[in-house]
Formats: structure tokens, C-alpha cells, sequence
């Protein structure tokens, strides 16, 4: 029987016999490094989401960078970024010297809105391209955003690193199950966005590890970033192109050819074959997250007067990555219920610091001011949500609070 007062983690992996069959397969294959199965595991990518190209990389962080550098971001331009998400959304693109523009975020949910993203554009000079976060695992208001970038002429990106297995929202499309509906597309479908990254780090939904992905329906943007994934080294001719022969016109089969430098975001066959049992899983791994939360619902109803779940301004379901509360109480009540749950051994964490508040970030802010995002800041709390978390760990958690609150 396990220990009432075991570690219980805000998050973590889902590992049973199918994965470690997988990967024990893979270890005694041929390949351990870009071999078939990744090539499978984007296929199977591109059946979940309904995007028609998948590209498999080393992290949600790559895969944003990858995005970012094939759409060719670079000094002088800039991104238009939430200010609630993780500093990787950001980073990525001034990694390339691309300056990231922040947008304030509704203070019930830390999405950024159209609105939010409207007044970002108005402050962004030479803007490539607006990023909305799906954060929590919630779907931004995709077609809205969509309408208020389109005349900027940029494209709209999409991090969904929290988000695998949800559906898209879209408003005036009707809500989840109507014909026409939302729901009739899955998060990283790309239905309004350009591309759509992923992450499959241990405490997302799904895992090879490390790992991520971007999925997109434009055919020349994915042959960009499996270029670029794999240092920018071309091992065959483009169409219509030559390549170098022997004395005896016997084209080199080892030559390779670099026309601009790349990164090494190569993911693994071992790991691509964990994401495909990962992925067989997603939908049984997704409904469980929603059933607890909707639990987690349930069992705090008596406590709404000092704490509540964040708003839910979508009509569609929910691919629940994380679980967080609000504290009506503030900053000051939400530190004190934090190290409360940590003396009992329950670890929930905070998601997130506001990317314009981190030095690097506040020093070109030109006096922009975000105060959506310091409000959902100072209230949030991410509770333990996992599939496999145990009923009565869930009820640990709650207890914990109501011991809190009285």
C-alpha cells in the first residue's frame, strides 16, 4: 500500500509495458537515431492533430527555434508573444535576433486574446508573425486571433506544447459537437494557424522523453525544418538541380551539400518509437485528465469563496496538461497555501512567471505594462494532474486545502 504521505508531484510521465516494448524493439533494431520509426511517429502525429506534415524534433524548444528560423526571423524583426507562458515561446526567436513584443492576457485564464494581441500590434515594428499559447492545455480563440492578425499580412503560429489532444476553438463556429462546430478539428490541425509546436517533455500529456514536434499544412515550410533539424545538410538534389558525379557520371552517394548553417534537433528512433505507444495511448490519456478535473470541480465547489479553478472561455474539450487554482486571497495567500501543500509533501508549482518580468525581457519593455498577466500571476496555482493520479492523492490535495482555507 503506498504511503499517505509519498511525494505527489504536479506532473509526471505515464510509462506501462507497451512503452517499454517499444523502445526494447527499437534498442535491437538497426537504428537508434533517425531511422524509421521517426519517420512513423510523424505520420502518427499527423493522424491525431489532421495536420498534413509533421516534424519531429529534440524539444518543444527546438521545435519552437526550427519554426522560427524557416519562417526566416532575424534582427529587425519582431514576434508578438503572451506574456504568460514559458521564456522558450520568447527566447527561441531572440535567439535568432528577432526582438519579442509582449501582449497582456486575460487575468481568469492567461490566454491572450484578440485584443491583447491587437494593442501588441500596434506597439511591434516589422512584426513576422503573432504566437498564441494554449496554455494550461485551453485553446486560444484561434479564429479571432486569426482575424485580428490578417491585416498585419503576418502568419499566426501556434505553441501547443500544453495542448496535444485537444480541440481547437474558434469562435462563431458554433461550440464542441455542433455541425460545423469547433471540435470537428484537434489542436494542431493548423485550421487557422500556420504551424503548431508540440512538446513531450515527461510532464506533458504524452512523452518520448525529451522531445517535440511542429505540425503545418504548408509542404515547403516542412521540408525547411527537417533541413534545418538536421544542421541544414542537403544529401540529395532539389528539382531540377544538378549533383556532383565520378569520372564516369556516377552520381557521389555520399556527397552532401550545406547551403546555410542548421541545428543538430534530430529526435531519436528510441524515442520515436516510445511517442507511437505514447500516441496509442492520447486519447485514454486525455479523457482521464479531463475526468479528474472535472473531479477536481466537483470537490472544490465548497471552497469557491477563496479558491477557484481558472475560467473556461471555450466551448471545446480540453486537453487538461495542468490544473491550476486561482487564489482569491493574492499573491501573499497564494505563497503561504504553496508552502502549506509543500509540508505535506504535495508539490504544486506555479506556471508561470511573466516572461516581462525576467531582467532580460524588462529592460525593452519601453513601458509597456501587463497587468492581465501579473494578476492571473499572483493568484495561480498548478495542483497535481496526472493520468495515474490516484483518487485518494486527489483527495490528499483537497483535503490539504480545505485544511488550508478554515
Amino acid at each position: 500500500m503506498a504511503r499517505a504521505d509519498r511525494p505527489i508531484a504536479y506532473g509526471r510521465q505515464s510509462i506501462d509495458d507497451s512503452d517499454l516494448a517499444a523502445v526494447a524493439a527499437a534498442l535491437r533494431s538497426d537504428y537508434l537515431t533517425t531511422g524509421p520509426a521517426v519517420e512513423a511517429f510523424e505520420s502518427d502525429l499527423t493522424r491525431h492533430t489532421g495536420a498534413r506534415h509533421a516534424v519531429a524534433v529534440s524539444s518543444g524548444t527546438g521545435a519552437l527555434h526550427v519554426l522560427y528560423a524557416a519562417l526566416g526571423l532575424g534582427r529587425g524583426d519582431t514576434l508578438v508573444v503572451p506574456a504568460i507562458t514559458f521564456v522558450a515561446t520568447a527566447s527561441a526567436a531572440e535567439l535568432l535576433g528577432c526582438r519579442a513584443v509582449f501582449a497582456d492576457v486575460d487575468p481568469d485564464t492567461g490566454l491572450m486574446e484578440p485584443q491583447h494581441a491587437e494593442e501588441a500590434l500596434r506597439r511591434a515594428p516589422n512584426v513576422r508573425a503573432v504566437v498564441a499559447v494554449h496554455l494550461n492545455g485551453q485553446s486560444c480563440d484561434l479564429s479571432g486571433l486569426a482575424a485580428s492578425v490578417r491585416t498585419s499580412g503576418v502568419p499566426l503560429l501556434e505553441d501547443a506544447c500544453h495542448a496535444i489532444g485537444g480541440d481547437e476553438w474558434r469562435s462563431g463556429r458554433g461550440a464542441a459537437g455542433e455541425k460545423g462546430g469547433p471540435a470537428a478539428s484537434r489542436i494542431g490541425a493548423c485550421s487557422e494557424g500556420l504551424a503548431a509546436c508540440f512538446s513531450f517533455h515527461p510532464v506533458k500529456t504524452i512523452t518520448t522523453c525529451e522531445g517535440g514536434a511542429v505540425t503545418t499544412n504548408d509542404p515547403v515550410l516542412a521540408d525547411r525544418m527537417r533541413l534545418l533539424r538536421n544542421h541544414g545538410l542537403r544529401r540529395e538534389p532539389a528539382a531540377g538541380e544538378g549533383w556532383p558525379a565520378d569520372a564516369k557520371g556516377r552520381p557521389l552517394p555520399w556527397y552532401y551539400r550545406l547551403d546555410e548553417p542548421g541545428f543538430n534537433y534530430r529526435l531519436s528512433d528510441v524515442q520515436c518509437a516510445l511517442g507511437q505507444a505514447q500516441l496509442a495511448r492520447l486519447d485514454a490519456f486525455v479523457s482521464e485528465r479531463r475526468r479528474l478535473a472535472a473531479r477536481y470541480d466537483r470537490l472544490l465547489a465548497p471552497l469557491r469563496e477563496r479558491v477557484v479553478p481558472i475560467a473556461r472561455p471555450s466551448p471545446v474539450a480540453t486537453a487538461w496538461h495542468l490544473y491550476p487554482v486561482l487564489c482569491k486571497g493574492g499573491a501573499e495567500e497564494r505563497a503561504d497555501l504553496y508552502h502549506h501543500l509543500k509540508a505535506r509533501n504535495i508539490l504544486a508549482q506555479v506556471h508561470y512567471v511573466p516572461v516581462t518580468s525576467h531582467p532580460y525581457y524588462r529592460r525593452s519593455l519601453d513601458g509597456a505594462v501587463f497587468p492581465g498577466a501579473q494578476s492571473y500571476y499572483d493568484r495561480v496555482l498548478s495542483l497535481p494532474l496526472y493520468a495515474g493520479l490516484a483518487e485518494s492523492d486527489q483527495d490528499r490535495v483537497v483535503d490539504a486545502l480545505t485544511g488550508f482555507f478554515r
